[in-house]
């Protein structure tokens, strides 16, 4: 008998649906510890740079990037971002085990429901992409219709980061999260288009002087995106707790990335009508879990405020 054949590996959409599910549970667990981190030093009156939890919660949260990175650049953004619903769950677990804050039915309901619906999202994503070289890339770049749309959102984030939030942010959450949902236009094409660049500068033969700017420029705009998520994602912390804030930012970053994701390397062209029918009615299925986890968390402030005033009466 011979033995000779190899035994086959995991391809790479399988490879990149397991990082991006071993990254959610990390991105999950991120928000929570920053939150603790942030409520143990203002108990103590002093910085949460100084807190250890919230550095264990940073650093998940650099792990968690990370993991992204290589997810985006072995499958679709498509696949790999609805995942980050299973970051929802955990984070809703680890939040009422670590800061209290307890589910009640609908907001077991909507962990369920963002299962569920990413889910159906992975079974019906698109199993090819358009994009696969630098040329195309810069292609890609180049198309008026992705120009425009990446200068509104500059402008859009100009005006958020400027005038709205440092008069609102403290009272309306949607202003931080529009912010760090908004920058996931840059940073996930900025993830996948690295993977791209890289294969002509760390490849064979000469480095291109082209291939070298590109992979400078989209290098040094995926630094800043998350810079700036970085920052605004704890003054959100600040102000809100950390399942409103996931859930809400999870929706909304989801919308931002798979609509640039379209847009930039065109990765649902080769969706039939069942299946692209198929990806809204899970996507749907996401939003309304995460909205069922938004009124959860808003029902029990309202009720935890009615419990202080009662027992100061």
């Amino acid at each position: 008998m011979a033995f000779d054949s190899e035994p086959s590996g995991i391809s790479p959409p399988v490879a990149g649906i397991l990082i991006a599910v071993i990254s959610s549970f990390i991105n999950g667990s991120t928000f929570v510890l920053q939150k603790k981190g942030i409520l143990r030093s203002r108990d103590r009156g002093g910085s949460y740079l100084r807190d250890v939890v919230w550095w264990s919660g940073t650093m998940s949260m650099v792990i968690g990037q990370i993991g992204n990175f290589l997810a985006y650049n072995v499958a679709p953004a498509v696949i790999v971002t609805p995942l980050g619903a299973l970051g929802v769950l955990f984070g809703a677990v680890l939040a009422s085990w670590i800061l209290k804050e307890h589910l009640n039915i609908l907001g077991k309901l909507g962990c369920v429901l963002c299962c569920c619906g990413s889910v159906v999202l992975v079974i019906h994503a698109p199993k090819a992409e358009a994009v696969t070289s630098r040329l195309e890339l810069e292609e890609r770049l180049s198309d008026p219709v992705f120009v425009v749309y990446a200068l509104l959102v500059v402008l859009l984030l100009v005006t958020l980061i400027v005038r709205i939030a440092p008069a609102h942010g403290k009272s309306n959450i949607m202003v931080y999260v529009a912010i760090c949902s908004l920058l996931g236009s840059f940073t996930v094409p900025s993830s996948k288009g690295l993977g791209l660049a890289a294969q002509d500068v760390f490849g064979e033969g000469p480095p291109s002087g082209r291939a070298l700017v590109l992979f400078l420029g989209l290098l040094g705009t995926l630094a800043v995106s998350i810079l700036i998520q970085f920052f605004f994602i704890n003054k959100a912390l600040e102000c809100f707790s950390s399942n409103m804030f996931e859930a809400i930012y999870y929706v909304t970053f989801t919308s931002t990335v798979i609509l640039a994701s379209a847009l930039l390397f065109k990765e649902w062209t080769a969706l039939t009508l069942t299946d692209t029918l198929a990806m809204l009615c899970g996507l749907t299925t996401v939003c309304v879990g995460v909205v069922l986890l938004r009124i959860s968390q808003e029902a029990l402030v309202t009720w935890k405020k009615k419990e202080a005033r009662d027992k100061t009466d």
